[in-house]
């Protein structure tokens, strides 16, 4: 039998609702396969952690996130009031996510951007426009660029209130997320979009270097360079067009949330965070602390980023796509949770009835 570790983070807001129901699957999962056992340990993250130790990311929880095989983490973040009792550096974002990443270089994002076209009615877009469905990759660099660089704010000599943040890539940096994203591009259409804005960033200049070096490795690929803000554009008038596409930090942080807008929900988008040694694993949508408590938030998201751990650290693709097809099942016959749908078009459940029903339909899966 091989035991998987792995580190559950439910984290702020509706984390914990949503990692409940995640759990409630893996669990299924090991009861429908008699080789494999998970091993799960809890630990605290974000705000509820920097209230309860005084630290965002606890020593104690870097020691389980380090003996784990792999992380599956919940939301972080309060609302903009509940943020200022937090100290500028210890808050979530700061204090716990970008040392997250750091910490493990899990440099590779990979954002799903999925919608049948059963599922059109929950996109804002027409469905002309949705056509036979969205179906992307978003391929993200997650430890560089701006959101890494140095840092300072201050007074300056003119006495007036500064910020200077750097935005800096080195050609190894760029090399290997670009290589990822000719891979995943190898194993679908063999389409990727580079997204950059070199017509103003000198970084981009040599991202796109970097991407025409790499293309001579990958002649199967055809490369698509378009500017970012033409990307953003194009995500809503024709998402159709794109099948892969890679870009920076910052860049791949704004459309793959706009991604989520056109598929009608940050809700329906797991994410897979990978490094070399280590990954972690989580929904793409923010703690919304205006729910958190009403059972109303869809754990589609965060059982979906179980699918993805089950598939990309754990090498269960099979069982991983009996979980997308329970969820896709659950929506097939109507089922939904306020956060995503109104009362009329859809039989309302709560985010434990809807997990729940994601189990029974994954019950029916052959055993993988």
């Amino acid at each position: 039998m091989k035991t998987y570790n792995i580190a559950l983070l439910a984290g702020d807001g509706i984390g914990p609702e949503v990692m409940k129901e995640a759990v409630k699957v893996l669990n299924l999962v090991e009861q429908r396969n008699e080789n494999v056992k998970f091993d799960l340990h809890e630990a605290l993250f974000g705000a509820v952690a920097y209230f309860a130790t005084g630290s965002a990311f606890p020593e104690e929880t870097k020691t389980i996130c380090d003996k784990a095989d792999a992380i599956l983490k919940g939301t972080i973040g309060l609302n903009h009031e509940d943020s200022k009792k937090i100290p500028i550096d210890e808050q979530p974002e700061r204090g716990a996510l970008l040392p997250l990443r750091r910490r493990y270089n899990t440099f590779a994002n990979f954002r799903p951007v999925y919608l049948p076209k059963g599922l059109a009615h929950f996109s804002p877009l027409k469905a002309s426009v949705i056509g036979e469905g969205i179906d992307i990759m978003i391929i993200r660099e997650l430890v560089g660029g701006l959101y890494f660089g140095d840092k300072e704010a201050g007074i300056n000599a003119e006495g007036k209130r500064f910020v200077r943040e750097v935005l800096e890539y080195d050609e190894d940096q760029i090399r290997q997320i670009v290589r990822v994203a000719f891979d995943v591009s190898m194993t679908r259409k063999k389409v990727l979009h580079n997204i950059h804005k070199s017509n103003v960033l000198k970084s981009s200049v040599l991202w796109n270097e970097i991407v025409d070096e790499e293309s001579k490795n990958y002649p199967e690929v055809e490369v698509k360079s378009i500017l970012v803000d033409a990307a953003a554009t194009y995500l809503c008038l024709n998402p159709g067009m794109f099948d892969v596409m890679v870009m920076e930090n910052m860049f791949g942080d704004i459309l793959s949330d706009q991604g989520g807008g056109i598929l009608g929900s940050l809700g329906l988008m797991p994410s897979a965070c990978r490094g070399l040694k280590k990954s972690y694993y989580e929904p793409s949508h923010g703690s919304a602390p205006d729910i958190a408590g009403k059972g109303i938030a869809n754990p589609y998201s965060m059982i979906g980023s179980v699918a993805l751990m089950l598939d990309m650290s754990f090498g269960m693709e099979k069982e991983a796509k009996n979980i997308w097809a329970a969820m896709q099942n659950v929506f097939a016959k109507g089922y939904s949770t306020s956060d995503l749908s109104k009362a009329n078009e859809a039989n309302l459940v709560t985010t434990e009835e809807f997990g729940d029903l994601v189990c029974v339909e994954l019950a029916k899966m052959p055993v993988a």
